[in-house]
């Protein structure tokens, strides 16, 4: 059965609906096949991202003067929960995409928003954000990824790692060291993808997520005009903090959406699976187990909609995307491997998408700051420290 959602607006209403449809209609008949491909070779879905854009979807929570869509976040997350529990990768994918088109919607200039925000907004285009390291994961004041003034440009050297849509991007959303003073020497940069001296490494062999292409980018002496530096000089580390909060809202709800969608399978086949002459949820220690898992998604839902509506509302929300972070991403983990024990044997096959569930569940623990970040994080906003 879907989700009963109860949406802030009749506009809200309809563009879950319209989601729904994609996602059975475009999503799941893909959704195998590619993830088969890209696990052995780069088959990026980049049409996918192309339909999205068309839909209005990989602008959902930006301004309708830039060509957004001006929903909510309320909205805009449901609605990459609806995606992920078909597809996660795809969920993720405008996630990541939103993220890249943060820094320029709330620090551009109106000149840059102008230039800049309608193609990204559109979907015409298609961004990465490129912010890890190799030595610069969860602390990212120890980043040394370079921008050197050079005249009326910059000139960017370093390495960035784990990023995803490299290669495919179309823009990277890029932070680098403008000076040595530790967090406040970053600034942001928004890097075309054919600027000289860009190049990227092969792509990572991950356990899961193989439609979501991640490599490394690499940056060579590649020359950036000032004007597309977003913000001051030094603020880059503020930009990417504040984005990060946001983005990993859109983590929690993709990770909410996974357990969904294997908490759906698992009922589904406890239901249809006979044994002993009889359906297999007709035993109260399975019955039991999926009535955990369905509490557990139902809590993810309620932790990122709750830090959803704070940020809708203009109140501060980072202590509360840890924790709805922290909270859907352990969900995800219980409840898809849960759902790979209702299965039983089937479950640990490629039969059934449990498997996959399980695996993709895995990263969302880790990326977008670990779950050990996150705790940081709630425990210094709930002792004041």
């Amino acid at each position: 059965m879907p989700v009963d959602r109860l949406l802030p607006t009749e506009e809200g209403a309809d563009l879950i609906a319209l989601v729904r449809e994609i996602a059975e209609k475009e999503l799941r008949p893909r959704v195998d096949q590619v993830e088969a491909q890209a696990a052995t070779r780069d088959a990026f879905p980049r049409e996918i991202f192309r339909m999205f854009g068309a839909a209005g979807l990989m602008s959902l929570p930006y301004p309708l003067e830039f060509g957004g869509g001006e929903q909510p976040y309320e909205v805009y997350l449901q609605v990459l929960e609806e995606l992920s529990s078909v597809w996660m990768a795809a969920g993720l994918g405008i996630s990541v995409h939103t993220l890249t088109c943060y820094p320029v919607a709330s620090h551009g200039s109106p000149e840059q928003q102008e230039a800049l925000l309608p193609d990204m907004l559109s979907g015409q285009t298609l961004g990465a954000y490129s912010l890890s390291e190799p030595q610069a994961g969860s602390d990212i004041a120890s980043m040394t990824t370079r921008a050197r003034r050079d005249g009326t440009d910059y000139l960017i050297s370093g390495t960035k790692s784990w990023i995803s849509h490299a290669g495919h991007a179309d823009y990277y959303t890029t932070f680098a060291r403008t000076s040595d003073d530790g967090g406040r020497g970053l600034s942001c940069f928004v890097v075309p993808a054919d600027a000289a001296g860009l190049s990227f490494g092969e792509p990572e062999k991950k356990m899961g997520l193989h439609g979501d292409t991640v490599r490394e980018v690499r940056y060579d002496q590649v020359r950036v005009p000032a004007d597309r530096r977003i913000g001051r000089e030094g603020q880059g580390m503020a930009i990417a903090l504040a984005a990060l909060d946001s983005g990993r809202l859109g983590i929690a709800a993709g990770a909410t959406g996974l357990a969904q969608g294997a908490l759906d399978l698992a009922s589904r086949y406890a239901v249809e699976r006979e044994q002993f002459g009889r359906p297999i949820a007709s035993n109260q220690g399975l019955a039991f187990l999926i009535a955990d898992m369905a509490a557990a998604v139902a809590s993810a839902r309620a932790t990122y909609l709750y830090a959803a509506r704070l940020r809708d509302a203009g109140r501060p929300f980072s202590k509360e995307a840890a924790v709805a972070k922290l909270v859907a991403t352990d969900a995800a983990m219980k409840v898809t491997t849960d759902a790979v024990q209702v299965l039983g044997g089937a479950g640990y096959t490629q039969d059934f998408p449990a498997e996959r569930y399980f695996r993709e569940a895995k990263v969302t623990q880790i990326f977008e700051g670990t779950n050990q970040i996150q705790r940081l994080v709630i425990a210094r906003h709930t002792l004041g420290m």
